[in-house]
């Protein structure tokens, strides 16, 4: 964590600011605030039977924006303002501070004066950079012992700046995490939140240093009054409020009544479940109380049960994406009462199984599964599923059905969080039992286990569902306005779509960090993808990455999207766990350099542009469309071909490529949109793919995007292509589930909300649902005109021939993957020495993408040389490549098989060693070896 520790000399630094403040600043008038002890008398448990919230005293008065920051213990900045100016810090144990333009602050208990610290007066180190975004203005400091200052922080604060006569000019509240992460740093090693039950007694522990009381509601199930209310104490050298009761409560529920104070509201008692919640009732209205130890908890068999041995390197992943329901919802060879549950993935027999098998004994390692934490966004209880007309395949009719019971069914992805540590309550068989969820993941992870297939999760640790009083607010209503990200005037930033979370401050790093811990000591977890990770410190990930190494004994691989945008875009807040900033790492990122020189165009791609901007994959230049523009030529194929090889080098900004220019570069020295092609230090620093849950699949896109004419079988072959150079590539390959049964979403962008009926698998291998009807308006509306035909279009859909053919070939491709390690390098070094291109320069043909890869002196190679052909053409190609003139090449076994997917490389390839010519078939790969 970026501000846990400091050394000697940040120590010294903040002696001097202190005695430099006190030499200067006077108390004016300093009444202590109590902190509530334990009452003697039993609590009211009214208030737990109550609603959300209570507001004790409102507060209406109370500046709206909170414009100064504290930056540690002693210091606060105001920015903007002229330090020249006279300063006070007015405080009120209940609130109800007023601060009126031209009048004197009435409705205080006391203030501090403050006074601007000289320009140079030193300040820590840390505190300097975590606070370089901040504009410069009045830097102000105040002398108040800890326990005074501690006090001060749990009352309602108004920083003024005054006239010489004691009136208002201006007024703000104050962001506290700053001085919060100084004086309460000890809690970073403080004994972990949560509830630990024990025959000795069941012990409560929530970090809420700016409360002024906490107090426990115990229930006997999720849903009947509270049978006890007790207070919690707190310790002043953490913030941490505990408590033991007698007896062991586990099987019970729990939630805290925080009295704290929230900005725009006032004093408030809020009753709020746990952050650390392990498992939760219905809806996560309250906390479950369990030991995780408990064999009660644990499937038949799960102390005993066998895991995949760790991977000899990350570059050895082979990742398939699935969500949870979507794999079983309509799989109808699954018990009925376990389709779209945990427990669909323990009925071995069943068709997508069956699937999930075939693709492990082929060579795929991991099945990474989308949100499985608590999330909010689907009811727990009386989720409806929608009636969908039988209509037309360009109608509008059916997502207007699904869209109507969006809100209230029971599909979503889930990047929507709650709660962080407990498994999702819609996913277990009874959402009313804390209990279930436990055993039912568990027996999930156990049974992909016994496939051979190691588990990830996607965790979204960079925003909550909630912020402020709403009701599924969680972490906001503990410790108002630290554990999300606040803007200038103190309103919570927003631009990974929810309320951002700031895990550049120490708590916040903390929970993530413990969080992964948790879920790999307890549920067997074997790698993390992380959503919009570049919204997270560096540090914070590489803290994350040794937890959870040491608890799991082994490397937990951790892969996330590095994308740089919204306020924390290009360092502005902290060294960020974006592409271009984890060289070194060993933590991968989604690569999209050779992602949209394939599909074309990029994520954001709206109306025509749908059609217009074809890839490498789907017709750029060679194949152009009824959109295409005709300005387009070879120059924009060469750079296309060039970004798809800098994703099979790893996009490894060392490896010198031979460009169009002739020119040889490094990757970095490529141009990908004003940013380099190569940013990683190591191929396994990056993730490839060519589709992900994310925006349209690579059917759909080529749906848009290939001239109309493509036969059905083109079409499987073009998908094929595109899994392909996934497979071949250096580093992690990442497949969306459903990408060799060319899955269609009905060219739906987004996904996320949109039913059970635009997200369907069929493990069936009958239909891949295209032409479902026009997809939801939302996001989509734009495109209709040109996706309403398309969908309409017979021709393009596939038959089950095509979607037979793209399945076998993803595991003919995952076959010939794991049976070198050539195609998984795992140093920079060894990929610059191991993989050149042949067919690359100003006169290559673009059409054909060629990668030579020497096998000779690397250990279990299984071959001494390695040359893939991609011919992208309809047509087939001629290449000449001299330096392969004398080679004895023979297909690759698994392309010589009797049995393999695609007929042409055994049957229409040849190769004349004399001349060093190879004939590629139409839109066709082919992988030669040396024996």
């Amino acid at each position: 964590m970026r501000h846990r520790t400091r050394d000697g000399a940040g120590r010294r630094g903040a002696d001097r600011v202190g005695r430099i403040a006190r030499r200067w600043l006077a108390v004016l008038w300093l009444p202590a605030c109590a902190v509530a002890a334990a009452p003697a008398h039993a609590l009211s448990v009214a208030g737990c039977d109550a609603g959300f919230q209570t507001v004790l005293v409102a507060d209406a008065a109370a500046p709206a924006e909170a414009r100064a920051l504290w930056l540690d213990r002693h210091t606060i900045r105001w920015p903007g303002m002229d330090p020249a100016h006279r300063y006070v810090l007015y405080h009120a144990e209940r609130g109800g501070v007023r601060a009126v333009t031209g009048r004197k602050v009435t409705g205080a208990d006391g203030a501090i004066a403050l006074r601007a610290l000289p320009a140079d007066a030193p300040l820590q180190e840390s505190v300097v950079h975590r606070f370089a975004h901040v504009a410069a203005g009045a830097t102000l400091g105040l002398a108040l012992d800890d326990a005074r200052l501690r006090d001060v922080l749990r009352q309602a604060l108004v920083l003024v700046q005054e006239d010489d006569t004691g009136r208002v000019l201006l007024a703000t509240a104050l962001q506290h995490p700053g001085a919060l992460d100084d004086l309460y740093a000890a809690a970073a090693d403080a004994a972990e939140p949560g509830a630990y039950p024990t025959a000795a007694g069941t012990t409560f522990r929530v970090w809420a240093p700016t409360a002024q009381a906490v107090s426990v509601c115990v229930y006997r199930d999720g849903s009947a009054r509270a049978m006890r209310r007790e207070p919690l104490a707190i310790d002043p050298a953490t913030g941490m409020w505990s408590t033991t009761l007698p007896g062991d409560l586990r099987g019970r529920y729990y939630d805290y009544l925080v009295d704290v104070h929230a900005r725009g509201t006032g004093l408030v008692r809020n009753r709020v479940t746990d952050p650390y919640s392990v498992s939760l009732g219905t809806d996560s209205r309250r906390s479950f109380i369990a030991d995780l130890d408990d064999p009660a908890l644990k499937p038949p068999g799960w102390d005993a049960a066998p895991r995949p041995a760790p991977l000899r390197a990350q570059t050895d992943m082979s990742v398939y994406e699935l969500h949870v329901r979507d794999f079983s919802i309509n799989d109808r060879t699954v018990e009925p009462a376990h389709r779209g549950k945990y427990l669909a993935f323990t009925d071995t027999a069943s068709a997508g199984m069956r699937h999930l098998q075939a693709l492990a004994a082929a060579g795929l390692t991991d099945l990474h599964l989308l949100p499985v934490y608590d999330f909010a966004s689907v009811p727990e209880s009386g989720c409806v599923s929608p009636q969908v007309p039988d209509a037309a395949p360009d109608s509008p009719d059916q997502q207007a059905a699904v869209m109507a019971v969006a809100a209230r069914d029971c599909f979503n992805w889930g990047y929507d969080p709650f709660h962080f540590n407990a498994p999702e309550g819609s996913y277990s068989s009874d959402a009313s039992d804390g209990a279930a969820r436990i055993r039912e993941f568990r027996a999930m992870v156990m049974a992909l286990h016994g496939l051979g297939l190691r588990v990830g999760m996607d965790v979204v640790y960079n925003h909550t569902f909630a912020a402020g009083q709403d009701e599924r607010s969680v972490l906001d209503r503990i410790v108002p306005g630290y554990y999300q990200r606040l803007d200038a005037k103190g309103d919570v930033e927003r631009s990974t779509c929810c309320a951002n979370t700031a895990t550049e401050h120490m708590m916040t790093a903390r929970l993530m960090i413990d969080s992964a811990a948790l879920w790999v000591r307890q549920y067997r977890i074997d790698s993390f993808r992380f959503d919009l990770m570049g919204h997270q410190p560096r540090a914070a990930m590489e803290a994350l990455q040794r937890r959870v190494d040491a608890v799991a004994g082994r490397r937990v691989p951790l892969v996330g999207e590095g994308w740089n945008f919204g306020e924390v875009a290009d360092g502005r807040r902290f060294v960020q766990a974006s592409q271009l900033a984890l060289a070194g790492s060993g933590i991968g990122t989604f690569s999209d350099r050779a992602r949209d020189a394939l599909r074309g165009g990029g994520p954001g791609d709206s109306g025509a542009d749908k059609v217009a901007r074809q890839g490498w994959l789907n017709g750029l230049v060679y194949a152009p469309n009824e959109l295409a523009d005709p300005a387009l030529g070879r120059a924009d194929l060469l750079r296309a071909a060039d970004l798809v090889r800098a994703g099979l080098a790893g996009t490894v900004r060392d490896y010198v490529l031979v460009t169009a220019d002739g020119s040889a570069r490094p990757l970095r020295g490529i141009d990908y949109n004003g940013q380099p092609a190569g940013y990683a230090a190591a191929p396994g620093e990056v993730v490839n793919y060519v589709e992900n849950h994310d925006n349209e699949t690579l059917f759909d896109i080529n749906a848009f995007r290939l001239p109309r004419d493509t036969s059905a079988h083109d079409r499987a072959r073009v998908q094929a292509l595109g899994m392909a150079v996934v497979a071949l590539s250096q580093g992690v390959a990442y497949y969306h589930a459903g990408i060799d049964t060319l899955r269609s979403k009905s060219m739906d962008r987004n996904s996320f909300d949109s039913g059970d009926w635009f997200n369907r698998l069929d493990w069936s291998y009958r239909d891949n649902h295209f032409g479902s009807g026009l997809p939801p308006a939302s996001g989509n509306r734009a495109a209709w005109p040109w996706i309403a035909p398309r969908l309409a279009d017979a021709s393009i859909r596939p038959a089950p021939d095509d979607i037979a053919f793209a399945r076998d070939m993803l595991r003919d491709l995952l076959r010939i993957r794991a049976s070198s390690p050539l195609f998984r390098l795992d140093s920079a070094e060894e990929v610059s020495r191991r993989l050149r291109f042949p067919n690359s320069g100003p006169a290559q043909n673009p059409l054909v993408i060629a990668g030579h890869l020497d096998g000779h002196g690397l250990p279990g190679a299984g071959f001494g040389e390695i040359l893939y052909l991609l011919n992208v053409s309809p047509q087939a190609q001629v290449l000449d490549l001299p330096g392969e003139r004398g080679k004895h090449y023979v297909l690759h076994p698994v392309q010589r098989a009797a049995d393999a997917a695609d007929p042409r490389p055994h049957g229409q390839a040849r190769f004349d060693p004399a001349r060093g010519r190879f004939t590629v078939p139409p839109r066709t790969v082919l992988v030669y070896v040396l024996e």
